[in-house]
């Protein structure tokens, strides 16, 4: 098993003839701005905290640029001048504390300063405030991220719009030092999962990231946000599986560290 301190620069698996050229004329950062501005301008624009996700009203702009930075999940209705979007908890909260353009509402449709939405934000999941920290971190390196449910993984990552490059990592978010009631995860800790999940990794063209978010701790039930969010620090580490051709006399030795 090869492992890397942090994410290395890997070959972009492009998935057509020009597609690298269209990423480079449309970066991400250029249409994040562009949403900003677009959700911002609309002052009734606010998204309805339910359950897991959070329901955003679009206008078409809005709508097209929620798409092309690969935010939330259209809905289809029969309303042509609307749009629906389904946005993940993740996301909405990205939206509103770092982009600072997107104001969350609850069911009675009064909106909810920072210490009732992380509470409730918190109780859908006790992970959540380590999920949220891996996932701006990554936003933040200007990467795409998308649920990675359907690999075993937090996330999925990409460097541009998944319509025209494959992921290159599939993410999962661990917090040592936390135990399973106070939102740490037991992922990894074995051989056997590692190994499983490197093998699924291999298996979809995609290399294993692991982010251990540093909670000093533990989360506790008095943090406050977002000042709790400064407090967390991020590690990443890329894990490979071994290939015994690479390393035979002769050949270059992949990777930083062997075990």
């Amino acid at each position: 098993m090869d492992l890397k301190v942090s994410m290395e620069s890997t070959t972009t698996r492009w998935k057509g003839k020009g597609f690298a050229e269209i990423a480079r004329s449309n970066p991400m950062s250029q249409t994040l701005d562009q949403l900003q501005q677009a959700l911002t301008q609309q002052p009734k624009t606010r998204a309805l905290l339910s359950g897991q996700s959070a329901l955003l009203e679009a206008t078409p702009a809005q709508a097209d640029l929620l798409n092309r930075a690969c935010l939330g999940r259209p809905i289809v209705t029969a309303e042509k001048d609307k749009q629906w979007f389904e946005l993940g908890l993740e996301e909405a909260l990205y939206l509103h504390h770092h982009m600072k353009c997107l104001p969350i509402v609850c069911e009675n449709e009064n909106p909810m300063n920072d210490d009732v939405l992380w509470a409730r934000m918190k109780s859908v999941t006790k992970r959540f405030p380590v999920l949220y920290k891996a996932y701006s971190h990554l936003r933040s390196k200007r990467w795409v991220v998308r649920s990675g449910s359907q690999y075993g993984a937090d996330f999925v990552v990409y460097r541009h719009h998944p319509a025209l490059v494959h992921s290159e990592y599939a993410a999962i978010v661990r917090s040592p030092g936390c135990n399973s009631t106070r939102g740490g995860d037991a992922r990894l800790e074995s051989w056997p999962d590692l190994q499983c999940a490197l093998r699924v990794c291999g298996s979809v063209a995609k290399m294993l990231l692991v982010l251990n978010v540093d909670s000093k701790g533990c989360m506790a039930e008095e943090e406050r946000f977002p000042a709790c969010l400064e407090e967390y620090t991020v590690e990443e580490c890329v894990i490979k599986r071994w290939t015994p051709e690479k390393c035979r006399e002769g050949s270059q030795t992949v990777g930083t560290n062997e075990n």
